[in-house]
């Protein structure tokens, strides 16, 4: 079995070329991003050892088929099953998508790889975000939690896509809230409200109770964080925006990226992929300094 491949952090165009050559060459990355030394099986989880002698990257597991075998290759149970293009243009949207701080859109996806339709790059797109998306942990040490609203204004809708809302809705635009370990991770998602339990709910869901500082702005929705975490609060309404430890600055940071992101390169996100295009930048934020971004990706496809 091949060793895993050497990490190469944000490749360059002529790294990508010599890296991939063919398709063969995909082929084996793949495997050794997804297994490393030993196969498993997809369905059951059991190492396999027999290959299918007479077809390269298929393997027979015998501990979930006894009798017959289930057969399975290196695409089983990854986004690129089932599709009919090949792995190395897949791997060449990755690449695409993780060396644009900024993202790039499907449009443009479909310009540079000379797809014949918008609808193929876009679908390659939302599944290569859909692999994106990570397991959350807690985060420890210095945390700061913030929220902010993305998408046009109310008045500037057309009539029939203007909204009302009651109580604690945003309703002309869409809300994410997050929070980043200072030096380290963040975690973001789409929420519907801004209300107290909705923000407390996230909080203690992603913060560890063993916080050494948590830093939030004046928002009414985090009053009663100080009962549980060691809270202080930014007043940015007052024109404090840094004092000592206490800031948002690192998630006003994130916010700005993905902002710039979604007006400058995506120009309309709607409500019901937003979480996609949030867990894109998130990934790309948590594995800035990783060693191999393009084969954590390939990893998690």
């Amino acid at each position: 079995m091949a060793r895993r491949p050497k990490p190469v952090h944000q490749m360059t165009i002529p790294q990508f070329e010599a890296m991939f050559p063919d398709e063969d060459a995909c082929k084996a990355y793949l495997v050794a991003r997804r297994w490393g030394e030993e196969i498993h099986c997809p369905r059951c989880g059991a190492v396999v050892t027999h290959p299918v002698k007479s077809m390269p990257y298929k393997w027979q597991c015998y501990s979930c088929a006894p009798n017959s075998g289930y057969r399975f290759s290196h695409l089983t149970g990854t986004i690129f099953e089932n599709t009919n293009k090949p792995l190395r243009e897949w791997f060449r949207v990755v690449h695409l998508m993780l060396t644009s701080k900024k993202g790039m859109s499907a449009l443009q996806i479909q310009r540079v790889m000379g797809f014949g339709s918008y609808e193929t790059a876009w679908s390659m797109c939302h599944k290569i975000r859909t692999a994106l998306v990570e397991p959350e942990t807690k985060l420890g040490g210095i945390v700061e939690v913030d929220e902010t609203f993305i998408g046009g204004k109310e008045k500037n809708r057309h009539w029939d896509k203007k909204t009302g809302g009651v109580g604690g809705q945003v309703t002309n635009k869409f809300v994410v809230i997050g929070a980043v370990k200072r030096k380290g991770n963040v975690i973001a998602r789409m929420i519907d409200r801004t209300d107290t339990e909705t923000f407390e709910a996230f909080v203690h869901e992603t913060v560890s109770d063993k916080v050494s500082l948590l830093t939030t702005d004046e928002h009414s929705g985090y009053r009663n964080l100080k009962h549980t975490f060691p809270h202080a609060i930014i007043r940015h309404g007052a024109g404090q925006y840094l004092i000592g430890a206490v800031h948002t600055n690192t998630i006003e940071g994130f916010w700005s990226i993905l902002k710039r992101g979604v007006v400058g390169t995506f120009h309309k996100v709607s409500k019901k992929y937003l979480p996609l295009y949030v867990a894109e930048f998130q990934f790309r934020y948590n594995h800035r300094q990783t060693a191999d971004i393009f084969g954590a990706a390939i990893a998690g496809c």
